[in-house]
């Protein structure tokens, strides 16, 4: 009787499994008829059309320009105003010129420097003759209440253009208030 228990416990435990599944399977029906899935159509491609380089009798980008070409270039920008390299930088030059405030001047019998505060926080002193600002600009004049700067604009062609610019001292009420 005890090699029989094990037989017949694992016989009902198959016939408790063995239950009505038809409920089962009809929801599952129900929900695969009921969710049809949405599928975007595929978009049409786009014809492809070749492009021709037609280009072929310039010069190639890749290839190093005749010197010819080059030294005529050279000629064109050496006619016109530009500024000058070999020329040792100010500390001004760095900034820009909204960057830098006027705040005063020391004037001697000899020459005249005016006071500018920069973005760094530090305070120069720049007198004719001097530049300031990123356009290359000479100081051509220092007043009490602004400076006269002579800038070089490029003008894209590879020569510059002289542009007479001032930075005026803020108003009293401006400097108060911006410390």
């Amino acid at each position: 009787m005890i090699r029989l228990a094990p037989t017949l416990l694992t016989l009902l435990l198959i016939a408790g499994c063995n239950d009505d599944t038809a409920e089962q399977k009809e929801f599952i029906d129900r929900v695969q008829a009921s969710a049809t899935p949405y599928i975007e159509p595929i978009p049409e491609m786009m014809s492809f059309e070749h492009f021709q380089y037609q280009a072929s009798d310039l010069r190639s980008p890749f290839v190093a320009p005749q010197p010819e070409v080059i030294e005529s270039r050279l000629v064109q920008i050496k006619n016109c105003l530009h500024p000058d390299p070999e020329r040792l930088r100010d500390p001004l030059e760095k900034y820009p010129l909204d960057n830098l405030i006027m705040k005063g001047i020391i004037a001697t019998e000899v020459t005249t420097w005016a006071l500018i505060k920069a973005a760094d926080q530090g305070l120069y002193r720049i007198r004719e003759g001097q530049y300031m600002g990123l356009y290359h600009g000479e100081v051509v004049g220092v007043h009490s209440d602004r400076i006269e700067l002579m800038e070089l604009i490029p003008d894209g062609t590879g020569c510059w253009k002289e542009r007479l610019t001032t930075v005026e001292m803020p108003e009293a009420e401006e400097m108060g208030a911006s410390e």
